[in-house]
């Protein structure tokens, strides 16, 4: 029986984690829930699972907790985040809360001797090197959940200890895969999301439209793996049957394959080194018409251009571009910019905010800090 505590219980992530501890409760038992503000939802998990912690990150005002509920402790506003992470017993603790707000609960997490299961990209792209180094010191080594590194690290298992010399995130292309830049700049809100091919919280979805996603995702896989920037290749799989690749001296790729169920990687890391049952569809070859792979196009998408430029620059250029793009999206989704102006306002943020330290965490979030300031600045300049 394995211990586990939910960073971000409510949304996508951590509801499907919760499904695969109800399928398996011989083999789990859930002991933390968090969630940012949908209380209603996190109620319900409490009396379905009964954990010895739940909190409310932003709870609504005048909340009270319902009385049947009496048997767990409630904590609310941001201590309950580190409260989950790392005072509740817990062996796993899956970070699946969106945003920088998971480099905290990943570093708490870590400093508790707990196995991170890593959901929430933003804490390797803001912080990797504090992350990685914490997490060597303490012999716990991360399991990545993103589907991409989930591939890529079950790929490696096979590997009997060859180093690959490269590593291929695929990318689904997200809605707007064929079409033309001037398109993508005025795409409305609805149309950013609509992906074709997963089902994910809105700025996840906006950030696999602007291939957001992919940049962090090759930031992401440079701390995971430990893989320069340049040997890391995106891609372009519209079918997301091939959910990553590895590739070795010899010449050989070993891919993942799988139907699109995030329950995959979520049990993998769970049960890890097993592989459990997930209740989901099986990949039937024979049915497939077709497994297509397109380049990466920066043209379109600079959104990666500017993840390799960061990383080559160093600092804190990983965390202003983490921070520029949350604040852009915001933007967006509350329709005060236009889509294409995402990529102005990251970019710009990246040139007024060069050479800042990453060498701590007050650091990383003083850069955060300063690129949500410069895209409010430059937000009316570019509508």
């Amino acid at each position: 029986m394995k211990t586990i505590a939910i960073l971000g219980s409510t949304g996508s992530i951590g509801t499907q984690c919760l499904q695969l501890a109800a399928l398996h409760p011989d083999r789990f038992r859930v002991t933390a829930l968090t969630a940012n503000r949908n209380a209603d939802l996190l109620f319900e998990q409490v009396r379905r699972f009964r954990p010895d912690f739940a909190g409310l990150v932003t709870p609504p005002e005048g909340l009270r907790v319902p009385e049947d509920l009496a048997f767990c402790r409630f904590a609310f506003g941001p201590e309950a985040l580190r409260i989950a992470a790392a005072e509740v017993p817990a062996d796993m603790v899956l970070v699946s809360i969106v945003g920088i707000a998971g480099l905290a609960g990943v570093l708490d997490a870590l400093k508790a001797g707990r196995q991170v299961l890593l959901a929430n990209k933003e804490a390797l792209v803001t912080g990797g090197h504090l992350v990685t180094d914490l997490a060597r010191r303490m012999g716990k080594p991360l399991l990545p959940v993103d589907s991409e590194h989930s591939a890529i690290f079950q790929c490696l298992q096979g590997a009997a200890g060859n180093r690959p010399v490269s590593l291929l995130l695929t990318a689904s292309g997200g809605p707007f895969r064929t079409w033309p830049r001037e398109r993508i700049d005025r795409a409305t809100r609805a149309e950013a999301l609509n992906h074709p091919n997963w089902s994910m919280g809105a700025k996840i979805t906006v950030d696999s439209a602007s291939m957001f996603n992919k940049a962090l995702e090759i930031m992401e896989a440079r701390w995971l793996f430990d893989m320069p920037a340049e040997k890391i290749r995106v891609l372009v799989h519209p079918q997301s049957i091939v959910h990553s690749a590895v590739e070795f001296a010899d010449g050989a790729v070993l891919a993942q394959l799988g139907v699109p169920d995030m329950r995959v990687p979520i049990a993998y890391a769970m049960a890890y080194p097993e592989r459990i049952a997930t209740g989901g569809e099986r990949l039937d070859l024979i049915r497939l018409a077709s497994l297509t792979f397109e380049p990466e196009d920066p043209a379109r998408f600079p959104s990666l251009r500017l993840a390799r430029e960061c990383l080559a620059a160093g600092g804190a250029a990983c965390a202003v571009l983490n921070g520029a793009n949350e604040a852009a999206v915001a933007a967006f989704l509350r329709d005060e910019i236009p889509f294409g102006a995402i990529f102005t306002l990251v970019e710009d943020a990246l040139s007024a905010l060069p050479g800042l330290p990453a060498d701590s965490i007050e650091d990383i979030y003083e850069a955060d800090r300063r690129a949500r300031e410069a895209v409010a600045a430059r937000m009316k300049g570019v509508q």
